[in-house]
């Protein structure tokens, strides 16, 4: 696999590691794996000790773990300048962030704050604005940014709500993106995932009818795995896809194509 992916050695940024069920853990698990040396991002201290915990049990190391607050510019800015100037060079990164408050997903769609839909936007589609335009320095030509969505973004999936017109903007960010950063031969994609039982699932009530939906009806007649979405990862962040920018690649049995 190292040898395919070109990847050994590569300085690959991690965004979004909550638990051992985070599609950005998967994603952590295949880039590993392929001999990548990961760089991890964390908010709080809580998520430090469990990436901590999660490295240790797979018996994995970080070239690098950084505080980086999504919400706050100047935190962005920090992490990256801190990156840049103890790995040099970054040759890819994995942005895995999205949230909402739990009442906008419970509520109706109709009863959705201001204040609600401004940090679901802010946190889950402007960070990735944010994390590119900070990253760009230091990152090298050839390398490649992907982003996290669901087809929620794509169409009115009951229980989505306030997630899915977050989902919609970041999908639509990946491609204003591509064209900007693709005069510096810097790639961005995103990976729909179907539904995976991670900590931001939890709050979609409509979660296990999801999963329900896709066992019955998709062509492959079931669930994906965080270990397939890994895996699609790596090859959109490998030279294996470099003739591959602003797409929306969906990880999902197949379920996107049906009516």
């Amino acid at each position: 696999m190292e040898d395919i992916m070109k990847l050994k050695g590569k300085h690959i940024v991690i965004m979004g590691v909550a638990n051992q069920r985070s599609l950005a853990w998967g994603v952590a698990r295949s880039l590993y794996q392929a001999g990548a040396k990961l760089i991890f991002t964390y908010r709080k201290e809580r998520s430090l000790t469990k990436l901590k915990k999660l490295l240790q049990e797979e018996n994995a190391e970080a070239e690098l773990i950084v505080p980086c607050d999504i919400n706050d510019d100047e935190s962005i800015k920090q992490a990256f300048s801190d990156i840049g100037e103890k790995v040099g060079t970054i040759h890819g990164i994995v942005h895995s962030i999205a949230f909402a408050h739990g009442e906008d997903l419970k509520n109706d769609f109709l009863e959705t704050s201001r204040s609600g839909y401004a940090f679901a936007q802010d946190t889950s589609s402007y960070s990735l604005i944010a994390v590119a335009r900070e990253a760009k320095p230091y990152l090298e030509k050839g390398s490649a940014i992907i982003t996290m969505t669901a087809l929620g973004g794509e169409r009115v999936i009951d229980g989505y709500k306030v997630m899915g017109v977050a989902k919609a903007s970041l999908e639509s960010s990946v491609k204003y993106l591509a064209l900007d950063l693709g005069q510096d031969e810097i790639r961005i994609n995103a990976i729909s995932a179907g539904p995976i039982r991670t900590l931001a699932a939890k709050g979609i009530p409509s979660f296990n009818q999801m999963l329900h939906d896709i066992e019955e009806r998709s062509p492959l007649k079931r669930n994906v795995t965080q270990e397939e979405v890994g895996d699609m990862s790596l090859v959109m962040l490998s030279p294996l896809s470099r003739g591959v920018t602003g797409e929306i690649v969906h990880v999902d049995a197949g379920y996107n194509i049906m009516a």
